[in-house]
């Protein structure tokens, strides 16, 4: 099951991120679908979550909480849509293709791609640009 949350004031408009979308992200990987949930939240509340569960006293874009077991991508994946707007200002690309870049980041790595060596980083910029590019084919 897909579950998308939110918890900030900020409205997501014409929010019309089908679940089969992320669906096809998975399977395309070969795996299946678990228990996923998107939490949209501003910087304060993520903020909150990187401090009380990893210790880390900075703003971030996303966080991911992984319950992968198996073949099953389960996790909580909290997004911060201030960082979101923001990013996608400094990047010069729409909010919705930075969004869409984040949501399907946090989904890759419970797939199980890295992102922390230049080789792994790279890998994982190719695979969000793919995942985007499905969900525009979609619509």
């Amino acid at each position: 099951m897909i579950e998308f949350v939110n918890e900030t004031e900020f409205e997501l408009s014409d929010f019309s991120l089908s679940p089969d979308w992320i669906t096809r992200i998975i399977n395309g990987h070969k795996k299946e679908v678990g228990d996923l949930c998107f939490i949209f939240c501003n910087d304060e509340y993520l903020h909150g979550i990187n401090m009380k569960y990893l210790n880390h006293d900075t703003y971030t874009d996303i966080i991911t909480f992984d319950y992968v077991d198996g073949n099953y991508i389960s996790g909580d994946i909290f997004i911060s849509l201030e960082r979101i707007k923001e990013n996608a200002e400094i990047n010069s690309v729409s909010f919705l293709n930075e969004l869409l870049r984040v949501m399907s980041h946090g989904v890759l790595h419970l797939i199980g791609f890295k992102d922390k060596t230049e080789t792994d980083a790279k890998e994982m910029r190719i695979q969000e640009d793919k995942s985007i590019k499905m969900f525009h084919v979609e619509q």
